[in-house]
């Protein structure tokens, strides 16, 4: 069973305070480019997996989806979702990604955000999403990025210019990875970025895009902070089709 971490009460309440618990996805820094990969909403019917507070689930809906599932294993994290949710074609799942079970042809998206770094079982999620989707349909998600889950401890070192620098332990050795972050014993599962594609062209999968993010120019000027994201990308950012 995925580690129900989101319902960790010191985790919970660290996670409310970050800017995209409380702006929402215009508090995301990634999300700008994230939106880029997604299709026209218009009639579409949309599957979130890791819907969190609902964010997209709203913004779907917004964008003229015909229905939205949301997805999440956090009782809290649905909690919130469904207080500020008044949309009778928007529902909210509690369910163990790794055990999800999804109709076949059901939808024509299938949308994710930092959420697929936690499934340890992924080809089995990814293909039990491809066979939801219907042809065409299009799979969007961000993930932590690889480098981001491997890091050396202590995380992180300055070099005699004065820069941040992130060395990488054992990239290539797969499997969980814990880490403390708003709380203690936080698990991810470290997967290399060729197996995260290879994965999805063994399932077939269409890659359309991949991208390693980082903060643009006028993102910097605007969080002068994000800088760092350019010494080694946080999210990886793919969008597919079936």
């Amino acid at each position: 069973m995925t580690q129900n971490i989101y319902d960790n009460p010191e985790f919970f309440a660290g996670y409310s305070r970050l800017d995209r618990s409380v702006e929402g996805l215009e508090g995301a820094a990634e999300w700008p480019a994230l939106k880029a990969l997604l299709p026209d909403m218009r009639g579409l019917e949309v599957v979130d997996l890791g819907c969190g507070f609902g964010w997209f689930c709203r913004w779907a809906r917004e964008q003229g989806a015909a229905r939205v599932l949301g997805v999440d294993v956090s009782e809290k994290m649905l909690a919130r979702a469904r207080d500020t949710t008044i949309d009778p074609a928007i529902t909210y799942l509690r369910a163990d990604l790794e055990r999800l079970e999804l109709r076949e042809a059901a939808f024509d998206l299938a949308y994710s955000s930092l959420a697929l770094h936690y499934i340890d079982d992924l080809p089995a999620l990814l293909g039990r999403v491809h066979c939801a989707l219907r042809p065409g349909g299009h799979l969007v998600f961000s993930a932590e990025h690889p480098i981001f889950t491997a890091p050396a401890n202590p995380g992180w070192s300055v070099d005699a210019a004065g820069r941040k620098t992130w060395p990488v332990d054992n990239y290539l050795c797969e499997g969980p990875r814990r880490t403390d972050w708003l709380a203690k014993g936080v698990v991810k599962q470290h997967r290399t970025l060729g197996t995260y594609l290879n994965l999805l062209l063994r399932l077939g999968f269409a890659l359309a895009h991949v991208e390693e993010w980082g903060p643009t120019d006028e993102q910097i000027a605007a969080h002068p902070s994000w800088a760092e994201a350019r010494q080694r990308p946080m999210f990886l950012l793919v969008s597919a089709r079936r």
